[in-house]
């Protein structure tokens, strides 16, 4: 029988090849990034997927170096650069190094946070962080949570929390409350659920995009006048589009009138926890009963890391399931997964707990006030550009805008093709990256900015190809047609 070969197992044995699979990996990562000159290269997607298409994979390459060149063939040729300066179009961030380092010992020792018997300190780490914080929303001792996969995972187990409290009652009566700008995980909750695209009740926002307090209380009472289930209220601390806040005190007035259970979404605005000088914009965050905080958006930390935290431990029931092989009723460990929807989960904590034990919270919330304030500069200094029309100030870090060529008379459809034919371009040419959206049914453009190292002289630079790009499609309609 051939001597099977076990050099490639993580083990004490095998330290050296590791090290030298390691190194070789890192040597070709930093290689590759001193020749990266923009976000995207543009690549289209049936070339992507003819390349991948066509590997055999039955049969392993010869070599270490044959397999990283064939990554970079694949894929780290045409990845998008999220620390890039043009890149500004969804809300992916540069990472922090700490967490970087982080993600080689959570990879390599591949610890599994579901019970205690799989990972012990991790155990722990994890609790701290989530304890940590619940102090900095501001609940108290009786607070817990649970790291899970992102912001989508962790509305839908506040949702379920919620349902919890209404087990008795007719699914077809619970009804879910958040503002016509939530996050569209709100609606895919509800599904999950069981409860249907009904069960969301979409409440109208004001003029600077925030839910409105008065059209909600119609809302509630018109649940009730109807015999309908007030199940949730979802605001919203940091929508997609235009980072609205929404006004937290008044709404956790209307879930106590209401006996409604109160989840804020604070996937992107969550950062500002640990600002410096905007912590203040998420008053009344600790009225609420189940927060949403993101820490791969405005923590700066790689996916996948977010966390589901709750007021009351107790409220948690609802995503607890006991197994005589994992986690008895009986057992007296601290198992995590207790109070979570998923078994086996990355120690993922471990990214933030290295940030901050190396860089601290208040060098953080720097960070987040100054992609803050790098989006109220840019605007401040184009916002009076004639052929660029923003559809608002900034709220967090976003621009929502669109390429209106001067001296023309094109109607919304003509400009929305237009618009998309300007970020189609932008990709290609691998320049930038921008994301598009729609505002009341109008095709938009949009900036995301959640890079620190960005400068106002980059995001103009961005907004000047947009222009540049603009006034050369319009000038050929077929152009932008095609």
């Amino acid at each position: 029988m051939p001597q099977l070969p076990l050099h490639h197992v993580f083990h004490p044995a095998h330290a050296d090849h590791y090290a030298d699979t390691i190194g070789a990996g890192l040597d070709h990562l930093l290689t590759h990034l001193k020749g990266v000159s923009g976000p995207a290269t543009g690549r289209q997607p049936d070339e992507a997927e003819a390349r991948v298409a066509a590997i055999d994979l039955e049969r392993p390459l010869e070599g270490l170096d044959a397999v990283l060149d064939e990554v970079s063939e694949l894929w780290l040729n045409d990845a998008v650069w999220f620390h890039e300066p043009r890149y500004a179009a969804h809300l992916n961030c540069p990472v922090v190094v700490p967490a970087l380092l982080a993600e080689l010992f959570v990879a390599s020792v591949n610890s599994s946070l579901d019970t205690f018997d799989q990972s012990v300190g991790g155990t722990f780490i994890e609790r701290r962080l989530i304890a940590w914080t619940a102090e900095r929303i501001g609940f108290g001792a009786e607070a817990d949570g649970v790291f899970t996969s992102g912001g989508s995972q962790s509305n839908l187990q506040g949702l379920l929390l919620a349902r919890g409290r209404h087990e008795r009652v007719d699914a077809g009566r619970l009804r879910i409350l958040a503002s016509a700008e939530s996050h569209f995980s709100v609606q895919k909750s509800a599904r999950l659920l069981g409860l249907g695209d009904e069960a969301v009740i979409s409440v109208p926002t004001d003029e600077r995009h925030r839910l409105d307090p008065a059209a909600l209380e119609r809302s509630l009472a018109a649940c009730v006048d109807l015999h309908l289930v007030p199940m949730a209220i979802v605001a919203t601390a940091g929508t997609t589009d235009f980072g609205a806040i929404d006004p937290l005190p008044a709404i956790a007035d209307l879930a106590r009138a209401y006996d409604a259970w109160l989840h804020v979404d604070a996937a992107y605005g969550g950062g500002l926890l640990v600002s410096p000088t905007r912590r203040f914009r998420l008053d009344g965050i600790d009225r609420a009963d189940s927060v949403t905080i993101d820490f791969h958006k405005t923590f700066f930390q790689p996916v996948s890391s977010s966390a589901i935290v709750v007021r009351d431990r107790a409220t948690l029931r609802p995503a607890t399931w006991y197994a005589d092989y994992l986690n008895p009723r009986e057992s007296t460990s601290p198992n995590q997964v207790d109070k979570s929807l998923q078994t086996t989960r990355r120690f993922d904590a471990l990214k933030l707990w290295m940030t901050l034990r190396t860089m601290g919270p208040d060098l953080l919330g720097q960070y987040v006030d100054a992609v803050v304030d790098l989006a109220a500069e840019v605007h401040a200094l184009v916002a009076d550009e004639p052929d660029l029309r923003f559809a608002a100030a900034p709220e967090l870090s976003t621009l929502v805008f669109r390429y209106v060529p001067r001296d023309t008379d094109l109607d919304d459809a003509a400009l929305a093709l237009l618009n998309t034919a300007i970020r189609a371009e932008l990709y290609a040419s691998g320049t930038a990256m921008v994301a598009a959206t729609k505002v009341d049914g109008v095709q938009y453009l949009k900036l995301t900015l959640l890079n620190p190292v960005a400068t106002a002289a980059d995001i103009v630079g961005v907004l000047d190809t947009v222009r540049a790009v603009g006034a050369r499609l319009a000038s050929v309609p077929a152009e932008v047609a095609r």
